[in-house]
This record gives C-alpha cells, structure tokens and sequence, in this order.
C-alpha cells in the first residue's frame, strides 16, 4: 500500500478525531480535574463556618453587638450566683436606735477558733435621755445586746450619779473591747469574752467639767466607787476589778457570759485610800513612861534607897571633905553554864 505524509487521515477507518468526538474529550477532561481537584492534599484542612444560632445577637448600624433584653442564660442563672441576701435585722437592732446610742451595724466577723460573732455594732457614743451624747473613746467593737447593756449603765446609773454632782458624763474610757485572744493574753488559756466581742474594759468616766473619776483610784471617794460597784454588778454576769486576780488592777471588766444556773462573779475590791504621810520614825517616847534602864532591868534590880540629902561643905577649904558610904553593889542573874565551863565568880570589874 502506498500512501503520503499530505493525506494521512485518508489511511484511517474513523474517518478522523475533528469531525465527532471533541465532546467525548471535553467531557473526559472535566472528569480528569474533578478528580485531581478531589485528590489534591489539604482540601479539607480550611473548615466552613457554623450555622448562625438563633439566638445570635444582632448587629447594629455602629457595629456594636446589641444584647438582647430577656435571653434564657440570664433567665436560667443558678441560684448560688445570686448575691447573698442580707438576713433581717434582729430585736436588739431594732431597739437599738439612735435615740438611745450611736451604733452603726458591721459585717459578721469569723476569725480563727471561737473568734468572731454575728449582729455586731460599733458603739461610737450613747445619747441621753437630754439628747445630749456621752462619746465612746475609742469606738467599742460589741455585740448588739453587750452594747445595749452598756447603753442601758450610762443612760439609767452613771448620768444620774453625775447630776448629783452637779456635772454631766461627757466620755467613756474604752481599754479594750474586741480583741481575738484568751483570757489575761495567757498563750493557751480559754477564749476571753473579749475574742467574742461580749466584754468591755472601761478604765475611767471623763465629766464634762473636765474632772475624771477613775474606778480603781483609791483618792476617789470611797462611796461614789461603791456606788458605781453595785451598779454594774447588777446589770453584768462579770465583773472583775481590783483585787480579783491581778490582771484588773487599772480597770473594770464587764461581760454578758452566760453560765450555768444563771451564775454570776462580781469581784472587785474598794481599797481605802492611802495614808498621806508615811510614819518614817518611831512615836516619840511618852512621858509616863519608866526610864529604860528601869525597863529593861526591872526584874534584876533591888527597890531603889531613898536619896540622903548632901550636906553643905565647910567655909574653909582645908576642911577634910566627907566620907563616901560605899555603893550597894547591884545583883545579876547568874550567867548560863556553856560548854559544861565551871562558873566564874561575880565581880562588877570583869
């Protein structure tokens, strides 16, 4: 067979790929990159973003999120997320007004051990039935009904006690109220009523003329301290002063402790005051008397020999003076023997 390189599709039966099969081509190529496109490393790698929820807040014009005003969330907040709500104020705190005493409420304290309490106030001044106030210096940390307690003393004992000495109370003396500790600052003792914020310290009551009596000074009239003593024993389960165990000598404790059988401790001591003048030297020796010499050898000595009267000398100076009678000689007891040493005579010259 003879043929040219000019006419070569003449030599085939197909009649030739131009006239027929260019779709069956095209459509072989998109099937080919499909499936490398399919194929190719990391196609997946890039994910696709989430369907928006419906509850997706909606974006306003200044491209802020607008939260919407009830959503379920918030609706269906547990309840220990809630803030705590504040428990109702007590009877003391109800009658505990400012009319009676000046006593902010504070938060509940809970230090370490027993430390601590609930329904406490600061006791900043208590007010008379004149409205007039009597400061609390420094401010007592107390328990509502230990400060009503102390309202109670100045308002209905110690204010009249003033008026009866022409005066009025203007300042309570505060040595120590709340303070996390045992008692006498003993490491170890028992819990003080001071560390349950249930005691005072009152040291002295300042007038307003500027005078201070001080409960456990002794130049205080004796009375007026035995006055005040009866008071707070009255009113008080515990009362510690001078006297009671060596730790209350410059001041008064006073607590609300509660025992059993309703017991009670009231021990403070009224000392009398001081002489002013100490007795350096001994009493002058009364005129009454015996002379010592007769004191002291009263039981050894003979009765005494009446006195002879002296005679008068002659005028003249040559004239032999008159003969001296001898002296008794005084008796003694006889020594003890020491030693078994034999006794030695008695002699005036030894």
């Amino acid at each position: 067979m003879k043929f040219s390189a000019r006419k070569p599709l003449r030599k085939w039966s197909c009649g030739g790929w131009r006239r027929g099969h260019w779709p069956i081509v095209v459509l072989l190529a998109v099937v080919i990159t499909n499936w490398a496109a399919a194929a190719a490393p990391g196609r997946h790698a890039i994910p696709l973003p989430q369907p928006r929820p419906a509850q997706a807040p909606t974006t306003g014009s200044e491209g802020k999120a607008q939260k919407p005003e009830d959503t379920p969330a918030e609706a269906e907040k547990p309840a220990a997320e809630a803030p705590p709500q504040p428990s109702p104020p007590s009877p003391c705190r109800l009658a505990l007004t400012e009319s009676i005493a000046i006593a902010p409420s504070i938060p509940p304290i809970a230090g370490p051990g027993s430390c601590g309490g609930d329904d406490l106030v600061r006791l900043e001044a208590i007010v008379l039935p004149d409205s007039t106030r009597v400061a609390v210096k420094p401010a007592a940390v107390l328990r509502c009904a230990m400060a009503s307690a102390i309202a109670d003393w100045i308002r209905s004992d110690i204010a009249p006690l003033a008026e009866a000495q022409k005066t009025r109370v203007g300042e309570l003396d505060n040595f120590d109220s709340f303070e996390c500790r045992g008692r006498n600052r003993v490491a170890g003792a028992k819990m003080s009523e001071h560390g349950r914020a249930n005691a005072l310290d009152v040291r002295a009551l300042k007038l307003a003329n500027g005078a201070s009596i001080s409960l456990t000074d002794r130049t205080v009239p004796r009375e007026l301290r035995e006055t005040v003593l009866h008071s707070v024993c009255a009113r008080f389960t515990t009362v510690l002063g001078p006297g009671s165990d060596g730790y209350h000598e410059d001041h008064i404790h006073l607590d609300l402790a509660e025992r059993r059988g309703g017991y009670r401790i009231c021990q403070w001591d009224v000392w009398d005051p001081l002489p002013q003048i100490a007795p350096l030297l001994p009493a002058e020796r009364p005129d009454e008397a015996p002379p010592r010499e007769v004191a002291d050898k009263a039981d050894a000595r003979p009765a005494a020999a009446p006195a002879e009267t002296e005679t008068a000398r002659p005028d003249d100076e040559n004239a032999d003076p008159p003969a001296e009678k001898p002296k008794p000689k005084a008796e003694s007891k006889p020594k003890p023997r020491k030693h078994h040493a034999s006794p030695r005579p008695f002699s005036l010259f030894r």
